[in-house]
């Protein structure tokens, strides 16, 4: 019986290979045959990459003369570039959920029957039914500039542009499974706890020491690691979830379970 994790015959798109998720993503893909790894970075990737597109993901002229300079077919495209609050609300959503988003519909057509969409999320969009209506809204704005001028319009419901930029993931990946359907290509989203990789100072930083080692805490007692992000981020993207798409899957050791079901007391913050 064959390998359905083997990506051998497959070209794969990776944003944000840099470092942390994405690095670790990289070699993975790499280990289980990829034909080619077309990684998109401001930064160039030392890990084992066939091609090296510079590209700003938060920079829609840059979005769009990478997505054109990359030939089909591509068997998977995984959305993984990110950036913490450290930045401004207007550039975290460029960045994480319009880049995410154009690059998607840039490459679609590139994407053949049994291929995959596969998005790096977080728990921290978790929250995502508190905002359905505003998201819903925003996502349904198809011009760039509109888009920014949205999300610097509502402020209150933005905040720092981090938690809200993954809720907008988590129902992008919902939203258009149905549609990518039609073409027999699947989308759909990892949502890691707190990563322990070089960007984990910015999220302390920004939403605070306490809350995200309260978080690890409460999943496992650890952070997660890039190499088991990644090989979710793999499993997804593979023929062993042939028939999973337009799904948001966590991998939290327990936390948003133990939320849902009233096993975590938050109260525990303010103590």
């Amino acid at each position: 019986m064959s390998n359905p994790m083997s990506y051998e015959g497959r070209n794969v798109v990776v944003t944000g290979a840099y470092s942390g998720v994405g690095a670790a993503l990289v070699g993975l893909l790499a280990d289980l045959g990829a034909a080619s790894i077309t990684a998109l970075d401001i930064k160039e990737p030392t890990g084992p990459i066939t091609r090296y597109i510079p590209t700003n993901m938060g920079d829609p002229v840059a979005i769009d003369e990478a997505a054109a300079a990359i030939d089909a077919p591509v068997h998977a495209l995984f959305n993984n570039a990110g950036i913490a609050a450290t930045f401004s609300p207007a550039d975290v959503m460029r960045v994480n959920t319009l880049g995410l988003m154009r690059l998607t519909d840039a490459l679609l057509p590139k994407i053949p029957a049994g291929g995959a969409v596969v998005n790096t999320a977080s728990i921290a969009g978790m929250n995502w039914p508190a905002h359905q209506a505003e998201i819903t809204e925003l996502l349904s704005i198809d011009d760039w500039d509109k888009a920014v001028a949205w999300v610097e319009e509502h402020p209150e419901v933005v905040a720092d542009g981090y938690m809200f930029s993954k809720e907008c993931v988590q129902i992008f990946t919902m939203q258009a499974a149905r549609g990518m359907l039609a073409n027999g290509v699947r989308i759909a989203s990892a949502c890691p706890a707190p990563i322990d990789t070089p960007l984990l100072p910015d999220f302390k930083k920004t939403m605070g020491e306490q809350m995200i080692d309260w978080t690890a805490a409460n999943s496992g007692g650890r952070y997660v690691t890039a190499s088991e992000v990644a090989n979710l981020l793999a499993y997804l993207g593979s023929d062993a979830a042939s028939f999973v798409s337009g799904v948001n899957v966590n991998i939290d050791n327990a936390f948003q379970g133990s939320v849902i079901t009233g096993q975590v007391d938050f109260g525990e913050l303010a103590g």
